[in-house]
């Protein structure tokens, strides 16, 4: 029988980013030195696939620190941890390793500077979100106001309206971030910014290539987890970019090839903790039913590389 046919759109840049890339390196190689098992507080990265692969080698992944043995090394993940964490861990004399993503750590750093000056933040984040709870618990409570929204801009009440900056988690939407920033700085004009923005140049990426797949398909899948920040915005700007069916997949066996039926235009990208051998599976998915023409759509290059921490490339 002959396969009707499709057009792929993969979208470039996709998958993993330096820091999902530094992170999992980080496990592997501290596996290796101190043998199994190797602790990680919360999901190394946001995605079953490789949370999964690493537990197989001798990881073992947990949400708080009062989980981990003393005797046993502990890695922080990439989405980064509250100051008290590696205060605890210092404490409890325990072998640690950071693995918070650079960008967020530069993040980080920008909020404490800014603290130091006088100034009260105010974050742009998801509220619960591992990455926003840790960059907010790098200063003391009541420093840090959270916003999820333009109506939260009107909502917040700081100790003074002249003596402001704003940070912003790494992997949100831009378009929804830069109408956040314009109602933070219509009510507050004093209001200090990052030097650099601070969404970080995987999360852009890879959204202004969904952009420009968005409009040449009539479905849109997503690879990447349901917990996934970086993901789920794809989805998000897919849909705003004139893709009415963008869909969110962890595996080419959550594909509805009911819901796509005889379309003939279909773009794939994956969230920054994907990785690319689950692309290929959902490639192989389509062309077990369609006979697929693959076609590039790239938008950037990148070349970011972030070297592990010092610790790991010394000998045991």
């Amino acid at each position: 029988m002959t396969k009707p046919k499709l057009s792929l759109y993969l979208a470039a840049p996709r998958g993993f980013c330096a820091g999902v890339d530094r992170a999992i390196k980080i496990v592997e190689l501290a596996i290796e030195k101190w043998g199994a098992p190797v602790y990680v507080r919360h999901e190394i990265v946001h995605n079953k696939f490789v949370v999964d692969g690493l537990r197989a080698k001798g990881a073992v992944f947990v949400e708080e620190l009062a989980d981990c043995p003393d005797g046993r090394p502990v890695i922080f993940s990439a989405h980064g941890v509250p100051k008290s964490v590696p205060a605890e861990a210092a404490r409890r004399e325990m072998v640690f390793v950071d693995a918070t993503c650079p960008l967020v750590s530069k993040v980080h750093i920008e909020a404490e500077r800014h603290f130091e000056n006088g100034l009260q933040m105010v974050m742009i984040g998801h509220a619960g979100h591992p990455e926003t709870l840790g960059t907010m618990g790098q200063l003391p409570g009541g420093e840090v106001l959270l916003v999820e929204t333009v109506g939260d801009v009107a909502g917040i009440a700081p100790r003074d309206p002249a003596k402001l900056a704003f940070i912003t988690q790494t992997t949100l939407s831009v378009d929804d971030t830069a109408e956040i920033v314009a109602a933070l700085k219509v009510r507050f004009p004093a209001i200090v910014g990052p030097h650099k923005e601070d969404i970080c140049y995987a999360t852009t990426n890879r959204q202004e290539a969904v952009k420009a797949i968005a409009p040449k398909v009539e479905a849109l899948l997503v690879i990447g987890a349901p917990n996934s920040s970086n993901s789920k915005r794809l989805v998000e700007v897919g849909r705003a970019a004139g893709c009415a069916y963008a869909q969110l997949v962890q595996r080419a066996d959550e594909i509805d090839w009911r819901a796509l039926g005889t379309i003939g235009k279909v773009g794939v990208t994956a969230g920054a903790s994907a990785p690319e051998v689950l692309v290929n599976e959902v490639i192989d998915a389509f062309r077990a039913r369609f006979d697929v023409t693959l076609e590039l759509v790239e938008t950037a290059q990148e070349r970011v590389e972030f070297k592990v921490p010092r610790v790991m490339r010394e000998p045991a």
